[in-house]
């Protein structure tokens, strides 16, 4: 559960670039509820702070965003997947995006690409696949990657084959623009939530995605937190009790160090020592058997778009750290209590009893 939370958040934060910027409808919670037409998407195109490419069309892609369902391959489920029409910019204006096995899809057809991920949890989306949508049959013909981002739990189509076969003509749901400048961002927002005719707001392309979370995230810390703290409650018992036998089985050796000179706070702090340091141990073997699941894929469904988002496990090495901070604090606890049995022990009762 520890890297969980990041690597949701990591998803999503890799979604997009600072220079870009996307365009929704005013007041929509996410592309699926937002809806422009395209006459509003070509007047925002127009806009001189929009990057031109070098035969100088401007670096925008009006999209298209529709909902594909499939079965899940752990259970066989029916789960929501994304699927994108956009237009041969939106691979210039975003960056990563690598086809790493087929082709890219052929404009006009009904053709898509996957996300290596959501191929990888989803059953039919291997090339050769049929994903069919509102009576459409859209062939995949190609996997690619996009750095990890949100996008690899997509679908992506053409949006002049995709718009018409499922009834989306005139308009897309996002707008998707490379900005000259990312600092001339809230200024090209003002301008057109200034225009009543548009009825729009624009985001950092990479803000937006990111916000898509909603309370995910948090609930995913949240759980984590609770499994944590009751597994250190656990932890904490189990080195006490260790402790404490450590304590019975060394009996003679206190006592001969009281006898010797060692004052009893050197005998206290020698013992949660002892604790911390097995404590410690233990962190790192726990560390070492969670390696392996680092990059390990998981999905979930609760996101504002509704549909699956794939993303892997990611142990970082401030989870390590704060996973090792967390083992010395139980360490510490744990071995108080005994540790203080044993410098309160008085010496003629150590010898005697051992």
């Amino acid at each position: 559960m520890e890297g969980d939370a990041p690597g949701f958040q990591a998803a999503l934060r890799a979604t997009g670039t600072n220079n870009n910027a996307i365009v929704t409808q005013r007041g929509s919670l996410s592309e699926l509820t937002s809806w422009m037409d395209i006459g509003v998407a070509q007047t925002i195109m127009t806009d001189p702070r929009i990057a031109r490419d070098s035969s100088g069309a401007p670096l925008a892609s009006c999209e298209i965003v529709i909902i594909a369902s499939k079965p899940k391959k752990t259970d066989n489920q029916p789960t929501n997947i994304t699927m994108r029409g956009v237009t041969p910019e939106a691979f210039k204006a975003r960056n990563g995006i690598k086809l790493i096995e087929g082709r890219r899809f052929s404009p006009g057809l009904f053709e898509v690409i996957v996300g290596k991920r959501i191929a990888d949890r989803v059953n039919g989306l291997n090339i050769g696949d049929v994903v069919k949508v509102q009576r459409k049959e859209f062939k995949v013909v190609g996997l690619f990657t996009a750095d990890g981002s949100s996008f690899e739990s997509e679908m992506w189509g053409d949006y002049n084959a995709m718009g018409p076969a499922v009834g989306r003509n005139g308009g897309c749901e996002s707008l998707t623009v490379r900005l000259t400048n990312p600092g001339m961002l809230a200024a090209f927002d003002k301008d057109l939530r200034a225009n009543p005719q548009m009825q729009v707001q624009a985001d950092s392309e990479r803000t937006y995605y990111e916000n898509q979370a909603g309370g995910i995230a948090m609930a995913l810390k949240i759980l984590a937190g609770f499994v944590g703290l009751v597994m250190g409650i656990g932890a904490v018992f189990g080195a006490m009790n260790t402790m404490y036998a450590i304590v019975a089985q060394r009996t003679r050796e206190i006592g001969t160090l009281r006898a010797l000179g060692f004052s009893r706070f050197s005998i206290l702090v020698s013992f949660v020592m002892e604790s911390v340091l097995l404590a410690l141990l233990g962190g790192i073997l726990g560390c070492l058997l969670a390696v392996p699941m680092n990059g390990f894929t998981a999905g979930t469904g609760q996101t504002q778009s509704f549909s699956e988002l794939a993303f892997a496990f990611k142990i970082t090495p401030g989870i390590v750290l704060v996973g090792l901070i967390f083992a010395v604090l139980m360490g510490i606890v744990g071995g108080l209590l005994p540790a203080f049995r044993a410098s309160r022990m008085p010496i003629t009762n150590a010898l005697r009893e051992a």
